[in-house]
């Protein structure tokens, strides 16, 4: 180190006038003669609080009748008068640091060994390094051992480094054993603290067909219903009895018809009221047993359960369909499908707060002190980061991604992605995150069914405040109490009061695009200004935005290009978050950018404990730099829906599929879309089925699959764009005819510094298809085998991918 760390102590030259007054030492003391010439002599100083003490050891050190000790003497009274102070010194220091591993003793015992009385911030810390070897050397016969001695003693103590904080400790003990390679022990540390916490035309004829067969299929079911004025004929009951039998859901509406004058139209499969005509003699008796109470959906029987539920009994007219229909389909009580969920005495907490409030904080201490729990991540990158975050808290946790799996034999805590939830196994404590994405069109049901669904004793929600009427919504379909806790952001964040050129701007920022293609020009724009740039969007892996991230924040890059990609997922360092456009194409159409996409990126502004003031801008011309400051401070725009969106899982498929006697898919997605879950339902809306139902149309001409693994193909994770749906369809038929899938390659991978920006566009899809082909292989590993050659083939794109944007960045440099 050549510079002090912190502020040497305020020393004061020795004032004889203030020294001779001191409690009894008059000038004819002899400890007091001794400071004098002592002081003199060595030219120290001292300051008022250390004479008394002082002087008492001064005192002790004097020979009778000596009037003087030796400076060696004196030097060492002064350096224990300071050792107190130096070792709180020394705490300060090193618990900014984060060195938290280094213990008051360890401390005590460097200040013992200080020799300069004028010590400051280095000398300090160069005084702790051999008593820590010393002591690192003491704890096991190898580094390693060492290492996992010292961490089993933070956790006796309640406390757990960080992955960086192993790094630390590490290259520490790696230097106190004499290893020649201390780099390599830390880095291997690191990783392995992190892995602890974190590894075709005769089908389209066939299936054509097929579909023709489903479709005459639902349209004569369609023409067999019958009104509700026919089931008092059909059952030889009344009307009335017909309608309790309804509420009671004893009679099941197989289709329902929205009138212009908003009532409905009910149908009946008179099929089914057939079979049903000798349960109707019990059902008048009213003997019904306690399964067969009405109660309402997510809510307790008389005994304090939660289970599925009855709708009371309704009133007339309109409100009779409205109390009666929501209960009538699986989906219309899809919170009771999650039946280990209803059987637990949950207790939701929802935490939200802005971007950098510290949501996950006390989330994730609570889940760290669980003996059992879950951690669910939008993103897999975020999900391996929660492992991250319970190992660093000293709790071993497996991972399970789409396209992933770590196990961690022994531990009962999972990091996972929502879509990856496990409803089955009741745990203690699950945290949720990114709440607001319950209104997402594409995977908001995701975070419904995890909501709904997660089988935890205490469930943490995080989100923004955007979404809490929806959380609350929910809480009350399950009949879960709710508590809400409020944060707000710890550093503060404003907006620029004047739009920003491209030329002024400065290290530490973030420009915000909306499309791979504008991200990539003003990527080359700046590259010809001389500027290093780190580039983030939605097409590139987890692996390299991580990586480029880690450029700008350790400044090998100046300026970060990113899509709304940042918006969660990665750890940047920006001062500055500047627009590139305020409007965005959202798949549907162009419009401004909402209140919440506004503060959730540009909340991303400012880092706690490094920028503390985050600023928030818009390109010149690009747009008003008002648009940015009322955004900021709007308050959540109201969400336009209450009703969570839901789709249907592999089991209601099932039951579906034996309901109308049929093993398609295509019969089953086209069965709900019409007939199971209407359009203006008071508590849910149907998702977007809209992709899993183009698989399932395509894979019908696919013989020998059956109805599971479709619906597992119809999961899978495929871009269209790229022809997805068309590959998917060919690995499916390899697969049911019994030949193993081979992943896909690479391709021709140019030298990184001639790869223009098609070259990096394919080798983007290519990982797309590695990431299809990965998440396929984890469920069908039979039929997807060699999985170490695909995920070899998906690091060495990630290294060459990571390479051009590199490449590109020190090209332009030079030039």
């Amino acid at each position: 180190m050549n510079a002090p760390i912190g502020p040497r102590p305020t020393l004061v030259a020795p004032d004889p006038d203030r020294i001779n007054s001191v409690g009894s030492h008059d000038s004819s003391s002899p400890a007091r003669a001794a400071l004098e010439t002592a002081l003199s002599r060595t030219g120290l100083a001292v300051e008022p609080r250390e004479e008394s003490a002082l002087l008492r050891r001064i005192g002790r050190a004097l020979a009778p009748g000596a009037r003087e000790i030796p400076d060696d003497t004196f030097i060492a009274a002064l350096c224990a008068v300071r050792r107190k102070r130096w070792a709180s010194r020394m705490m300060d220091l090193t618990r900014r640091e984060g060195r938290i591993w280094i213990s008051r003793e360890d401390m005590e015992q460097a200040a013992a060994n200080v020799d300069d009385p004028a010590a400051n911030d280095p000398i300090l810390l160069n005084a702790l390094e051999p008593v820590l070897a010393a002591r690192y050397r003491e704890l096991g016969d190898t580094p390693k051992a060492a290492l996992e001695a010292l961490r089993a003693d933070m956790l006796d103590t309640g406390r757990v480094l960080s992955s960086a904080q192993v790094a630390r400790v590490a290259a520490s003990i790696a230097s106190a054993f004499g290893l020649a390679d201390s780099d390599r022990f830390a880095g291997g540390a690191q990783r392995e603290d992190e892995e602890r916490a974190e590894n075709e035309a005769a089908i389209e004829r066939a299936a054509q067909a097929r579909r023709r067969r489903e479709e005459l299929r639902l349209e004569e079911w369609e023409q067999s219903l019958v009104p509700f004025r026919e089931v008092p004929r059909i059952l030889h009951c009344s009307q009335r009895e017909a309608l309790r039998w309804v509420a009671e859901n004893r009679l099941p509406v197989a289709r329902r018809v929205r009138q212009p004058d908003g009532f409905e139209l009910w149908e009946f499969d008179p099929a089914e009221l057939v079979a049903l005509r000798g349960d109707l003699q019990e059902w008048r008796r009213g003997g019904q047993d306690d399964s067969a109470v009405p109660r309402r959906e997510g809510g307790r029987d008389a005994r304090g359960r939660h289970d599925t539920a009855l709708p009371e009994p309704p009133a007339v007219g309109k409100h009779v369909a409205n109390a009666v229909i929501a209960r009538v389909a699986a989906l219309d009580r899809y919170a009771a499908h999650f039946r280990t969920a209803r059987a637990l005495t949950r207790r939701i907490t929802l935490v939200t707060g802005p971007t950098n409030s510290g949501k996950s904080h006390t989330a994730l201490d609570a889940l760290a002190r669980a003996e059992s729990g879950l951690a669910l991540a939008p993103l897999r990158l975020l999900a391996h980061e929660f492992r991250e975050a319970l190992a660093s808290r000293g709790v071993d946790a497996a991972l399970a991604t789409g396209e992933e799996r770590i196990a961690a034999p022994g531990s009962r805590h999972l990091a996972a992605t929502v879509e990856m939830c496990p409803f089955s196994n009741p745990v203690d404590v699950a945290v949720i995150d990114e709440a607001q994405m319950l209104f997402d069109p594409d995977r908001g049901a995701a975070w419904t069914a995890a909501i709904m669904g997660a089988p935890a004793r205490h469930l943490f929600v995080l989100g923004a405040p955007d979404c809490i009427p929806m959380v609350r919504r929910i809480a009350e379909l399950c009949g879960d109490p709710l508590d809400e806790i409020t944060l707000h952001r710890k550093s503060p964040l404003r907006a620029a009061p004047s739009g920003v050129r491209l030329n002024d701007l400065r290290t530490g920022d973030a420009l915000i695009a909306f499309s791979r293609r504008e991200v990539l020009d003003l990527r080359a724009a700046l590259m010809e200004r001389g500027r290093r740039v780190a580039v983030v969007y939605g097409a590139l892996s987890p692996e390299v935005r991580r990586a480029e991230a880690q450029r700008f924040n350790s400044g090998a890059a100046d300026i970060l290009i990113a899509t709304d990609a940042i918006g969660m997922g990665l750890n940047l360092s920006i001062k500055r978050v500047v627009f590139a456009s305020l409007r965005k194409f959202d798949g549907r159409q162009t419009r401004d950018l909402s209140v919440q996409e506004v503060k959730q990126i540009g909340g991303r502004a400012g880092r706690y404990g490094k920028h503390e003031d985050g600023v928030v801008a818009v390109l010149a011309d690009a747009g008003s730099p008002r648009f940015i400051r009322d955004r900021l401070a709007a308050a959540p725009e109201p969400p336009e829906e209450l009703r969570p969106l839901v789709q249907p899982d592999a089991d209601i498929v099932r039951a579906i599929a034996a309901e109308i006697g049929s093993d398609s898919l295509y019969g089953v997605l086209a069965r709900i879309k019409r007939a199971v879950l209407r359009v203006d339902d008071p508590n849910y809306r149907l998702a977007d089925m809209e992709q899993p139902f183009a698989i399932a149309s395509a894979l019908e001409g696919v013989e020998g699959l059956d109805l599971t693994q479709r619906w597992t193909y119809a999961m899978c994770p495929v871009d269209d764009r790229d022809n997805g749906i068309r590959r998917l369809v060919g690995w499916a038929a390899e697969h049911a005819s019994g030949r193993a899938v081979p992943p896909p390659g690479t391709g021709r991978l140019p030298p990184p510094d001639r790869a223009g920006r098609e070259e990096l566009e394919r080798a983007e899809k290519r990982h797309k298809r590695l990431v299809a082909w990965r998440w396929l292989a984890l469920r069908f590993p039979d039929s997807y085998p060699n999985r170490e050659d695909a995920e070899r083939a998906t690091a060495e794109l990630n290294d060459w991918i990571e390479s051009v944007l590199r490449q590109h960045s020190r090209a332009r440099t030079r030039r």
